[in-house]
């Protein structure tokens, strides 16, 4: 784990999940770490998505954690980070729906972060995965400072708009010109389209990320 983030944009998010992403922006938007977080600061036996778990009980676990401040980082650091790997998805439960976000940054075959993070809710599923993107590359440009990324994701949509140039009508504010601004500070990235029957490690992160935009009421 490398650190605190920023908060990400987000569409619109019940107050609870909007509370989550909060907590998961102080643990840099790393999944595990950050639930088992929260678990371990609900009473008794249940957790974030405990169905035994009420919201006040969520409400006061989270304001636990977030009180309590960032994380002990690990100062294990391995400083070849001139070329990474990132995975990026998106999902959307009903599409639209309940939204997330996920990726998961490789060097040398090994995940050195999985991140995810909730989208909105209703949300499609192609806003999903420009938010994840940004997720990925704001992850990369603040904890490694790569010189060469190589993208692999399975949205052409997103594929075509960002690296060819084709016009959409998506709305995709505000996670284009953030995108683009992130690229432009890597000197070398290129992408690689992933096929549905391809394994994209960030799947499980965006489907988590769904699943924490689908909490509390709207």
């Amino acid at each position: 784990m490398e650190g605190p983030m920023d908060i990400l944009p987000a569409e619109t998010l019940s107050p609870l999940a909007a509370r989550v992403d909060e907590v998961l922006a102080l643990y840099g938007y790393e999944l595990t770490p950050t639930i088992d977080a929260i678990d371990a600061a609900v009473p008794g036996f249940g957790g974030l998505f405990a169905p035994q778990t009420t919201d006040d009980e969520r409400w006061t676990a989270l304001d636990a954690v977030l009180a309590a401040g960032p994380p002990t980082i690990s100062s294990e650091c391995d400083t070849d980070d001139s070329h990474l790997v990132l995975y990026v998805d998106g999902s959307s439960r009903g599409n639209p729906g309940p939204a997330g976000a996920g990726a998961v940054i490789q060097r040398n075959d090994t995940d050195i972060a999985r991140l995810g993070r909730p989208v909105g809710s209703p949300v499609d599923n192609n806003i999903a995965e420009y938010a994840a993107l940004q997720l990925g590359l704001q992850a990369l440009v603040t904890h490694y400072n790569p010189t060469a990324i190589e993208v692999r994701i399975d949205s052409m949509t997103v594929i075509e708009h960002i690296w060819t140039n084709a016009t959409r009508t998506e709305p995709v504010t505000p996670y284009s010109p953030a995108i683009n601004g992130l690229l432009s500070t890597i000197p070398e990235h290129e992408w690689t389209h992933l096929s549905d029957s391809e394994p994209n490690p960030a799947d499980a992160r965006a489907t988590v990320g769904a699943d924490i935009a689908a909490l509390g009421p709207a």
